[in-house]
């Protein structure tokens, strides 16, 4: 971002801390396996490049960002203009989980992470978008649901 964009919102969708240490309880447990049945410089090298890789997806995964920022909506790759958007609506989890599963339109845009549990639903008013609305997955429902709605519609 450049010094003179202005970020009204901003947050990263980071894999939590619980995930990390389950990886790295399931690695243990392949390295116990692998050092009784190979040689140890085999299940060290093994189990090295194992939690590398658990690594690296997990900073892959956990990468995407939600902002809002000099009138846009960015959420992973995708971006809306404010101008494109209607009313945003903060979902607690049982909400998120419906919109996500039995409500679902095949057409909405979906940024969800199933560690976090709510979730903003954003109409889109473009005709010529073909999503009806994006859901994003947060951890701060109503702050991105109040900026949002606060923003100016040009």
């Amino acid at each position: 971002m450049t010094p003179s964009t202005r970020t009204a919102y901003h947050e990263r969708l980071s894999v939590p801390l619980r995930w990390w240490v389950q990886g790295v309880m399931l690695v243990a447990t392949l390295w116990l396996a692998l050092i009784v049945a190979v040689p140890e410089t085999l299940a060290w090298s093994v189990t090295a490049a194992v939690l590398g890789l658990m690594a690296l997806a997990f900073l892959a995964y956990g990468s995407a960002q939600l902002s809002v920022a000099d009138g846009t909506l960015r959420a992973g790759r995708a971006r809306i203009s404010a101008a494109d958007l209607g009313t945003a609506e903060a979902l607690d989890p049982e909400g998120a989980r419906l919109a996500h599963g039995r409500d679902a339109d095949a057409r909405a845009y979906f940024l969800m992470r199933p560690y976090l549990k709510r979730a903003v639903r954003v109409e889109v008013t473009d005709p010529s978008d073909p999503a009806p609305y994006w859901l994003v997955s947060t951890r701060h429902p109503d702050a991105l649901a109040r900026t949002l709605n606060g923003l100016p519609r040009d």
